[in-house]
Formats: C-alpha cells, structure tokens, sequence
C-alpha cells in the first residue's frame, strides 16, 4: 500500500463538511506566500520532522505542490513515516486555485 489521489473537488467536499484534514504544502517561502489552500500548512525539509512527531498519524493528509507531481513522492515519503491515510492532490494548487479560489488565502 501506498498514498493516493484526491481531486480538488473531494478535498472541496471536506472542507465544505468540515472534515479533519490536514493539509501541507510543499512549494517554495515565496509561492506559499503568495498564495495558499486555507489552513494548509508549508512543509519544507526544516520542519518536516516536527510535523511528523506532532501529528497525528490517524488524520488524512493532503500533500499539495504545484501541479501535483512532486506532491507524490512527499506522499509517499510521509505515508512511509506511518501516516494512515495520505494524498497527492492532482492537479496540485494551480488546479486548486481555479476550481476553489473561495478556499485560497
């Protein structure tokens, strides 16, 4: 077993239900910045150990880039850290910003 694929519209979903969902970002200071899928957090190499201490193993994570490649092998990455339930986002943020601009900040 290994992560999966979430759409924007199934991770949409859970942000219109509320569902506990952790999001992360990996794309650079600079892009995170300028734009970002609400509530999600950046992941870098300098507080990515932090992250997989201080959180919960049994919550989804979504794993968020670009444009929904370089999200998988952090995916895969932090589901073989023990996390349960991980996502690659297809079509990454710039899919995201186009399908849910009223969940970019």
């Amino acid at each position: 077993m290994s992560f999966q694929f979430m759409d924007p519209a199934t991770l949409g979903e859970r942000l219109d239900s509320g569902t506990e969902t952790v999001i992360v970002d990996i794309r650079d200071p600079n892009s995170f910045a300028a734009g970002s899928i609400t509530d999600s957090q950046r992941l870098d190499n300098e507080n990515v150990q932090a992250f997989i201490e201080q959180t919960d193993k049994k919550q989804p994570v979504v794993v968020c880039c670009y444009h929904g490649n370089s999200s998988q092998s952090a995916a895969q990455f932090l589901f073989e850290q023990g996390f349960a339930e991980v996502y690659s986002l297809n079509g990454g943020y710039e899919q995201w910003k186009v399908s849910f601009p009223q969940y970019c900040s």
